[in-house]
């Protein structure tokens, strides 16, 4: 359901649908992208940004951290998930309880009532930076959604379909929308444009994205 923009008032909730089982709820954690910031810089003070390495050598454009009881990785052995951080070798930040309380909250709006998280990936875009198409699949249990929060910067979200060829929808996120897909949807590819020069009262020349995802990894050691 997309409310009518010219009724909107600014910064007013408004929700727009994707494909089945993915929408975008715009402005939904406005408010509380101050507090969110805050969390990430706590967790990126004990966990660092970096960037990635994929297994085919080349360097992610994104810097990124995690938080939760694994973490996102990549290098030369390939794209998994883990309890330790490799740069610090310790374990990863635990997922503050309002990054959880407001991922359970989207995938509700979305229709996705069991959402119990266990990762954030935390990416950050300096200007420039971009996402490839893909697909996130790295997870065991694919019947749970995935919640992508925007902070900073704005930046053009692609969503496609369920191959890389498949045309794609641009949509323009700003601070404070979140995006949820699951369901049919889940394994669709999807993206971001390089983002472009400007400044973010709150994150500077970044943007920031929180992605939540329950992994069904194994969280021993």
């Amino acid at each position: 359901m997309t409310m009518d923009l010219f009724s909107q008032l600014p910064n007013e909730p408004w929700v727009e649908e994707l494909a089945p089982g993915a929408l975008v709820l715009h402005h939904f954690v406005s408010e509380q992208a101050p507090s969110l910031l805050a969390e990430v810089a706590a967790i990126t003070a004990v966990a660092p940004f970096r960037h990635l390495i994929t297994p085919g050598g080349y360097r992610m454009s994104v810097a990124m951290s995690n938080c939760g009881s694994v973490g996102w990785v990549s290098d030369a052995r390939g794209y998994r998930y883990s309890p330790i951080d490799p740069l610090t070798d310790m374990r990863w930040p635990a997922m503050p309880e309002s990054f959880m309380a407001l991922a359970v909250s989207a995938a509700r709006q979305a229709g996705f009532l069991h959402f119990q998280p266990n990762a954030c990936l935390i990416n950050r875009y300096d200007v420039g930076a971009k996402l490839s198409l893909h697909q996130d699949k790295d997870e065991l249990d694919l019947r749970q959604p995935i919640v992508s929060i925007s902070l900073g910067l704005p930046a053009v979200f692609q969503f496609g379909g369920a191959s890389r060829e498949a045309k794609c929808q641009k949509v323009l996120l700003s601070e404070g929308d979140v995006v949820v897909w699951g369901g049919p949807s889940r394994l669709n590819y999807h993206g971001i444009l390089p983002v472009k020069a400007g400044f973010s009262p709150r994150a500077g020349a970044y943007r920031i994205n929180l992605t939540f995802r329950y992994t069904g990894r194994a969280e021993k050691l």
